[in-house]
């Protein structure tokens, strides 16, 4: 595979860093994320693998843009209101990188679809808004050997797992939770924008070191963040 001179103007500013290069550029462009949830997680994802030169970027949503997700979903704007947000994503994609190819799946996944979905794609990122949705993408990220990559924020705070599934006996979701939390969602308890952009940007972030194999990487780890009071931390998983 081999990179047009306007990719190698386009992307020369991360081109010349020693960590990615021409090869690393390369492996951006065969790579194949899928984004599962298009909303402020997703939407910043969606956006920044785009810009970066991933290949194939795979987006799944069932629903419409309203009024109260434009203040964290950050592809969105007023005049999107109603329509679906993977035709949205998809459009302001292709308008930002033309190069890379968009699939979209205009539906919610289940115990059902979610197979045939997600295996033609190396990396999966999560930006659902519930836990049944993480859970599933989760087993079936494992049961298929995906790297899984997913995000959960509210108020001030956020949480990034990230999961090599493709290596033997490591931890997964369940390991943290040990179960579907009972736990408020943005709707009852309030987030503020600003988490969602940063909690969705580590998660391309992430991505982009899995697909170039560098760098320290959430792997079996949880970055949990709180941007009311500065406070980072990692934490271990065990299986």
């Amino acid at each position: 595979m081999s990179l047009k001179d306007n990719e190698i103007e386009r992307y020369s500013r991360q081109i010349i860093l020693k960590d990615i290069g021409i090869s690393g550029q390369k492996k951006l462009k065969k790579s194949k994320v899928l984004i599962v949830g298009l909303g402020g997680l997703g939407c910043p994802a969606a956006e920044y693998l785009s810009r970066a030169g991933v290949g194939t970027i795979g987006l799944i949503d069932h629903d419409r843009v309203s009024l109260s997700n434009i203040h964290r979903q950050s592809v969105f704007t007023a005049g999107d209101i109603k329509k679906h947000k993977v035709d949205v994503v998809k459009q302001r994609i292709k308008k930002v990188n033309s190069h890379i190819s968009v699939k979209s799946f205009k539906k919610k996944v289940d115990s059902f679809n979610i197979s045939k979905i997600i295996k033609s794609f190396d990396i999966i990122i999560d930006g659902t808004d519930n836990f049944q949705s993480k859970f599933l993408i989760n087993k079936f990220s494992k049961i298929l050997k995906k790297i899984f990559i997913t995000g959960a924020i509210g108020k001030f705070d956020g949480h990034i797992f990230g999961f090599d599934f493709s290596k033997k006996k490591k931890p997964c979701l369940e390991s943290f939770y040990q179960g579907i939390p009972n736990i408020d969602t943005c709707e009852e308890d309030g987030v503020i924008g600003t988490v969602a952009g940063v909690v969705g940007n580590i998660q391309a972030n992430e991505a982009i070191k899995y697909i170039l194999d560098i760098g320290k990487r959430l792997d079996g780890k949880v970055l949990i963040i709180n941007l009311l009071n500065l406070e980072f931390r990692i934490s271990n998983l065990t299986k």
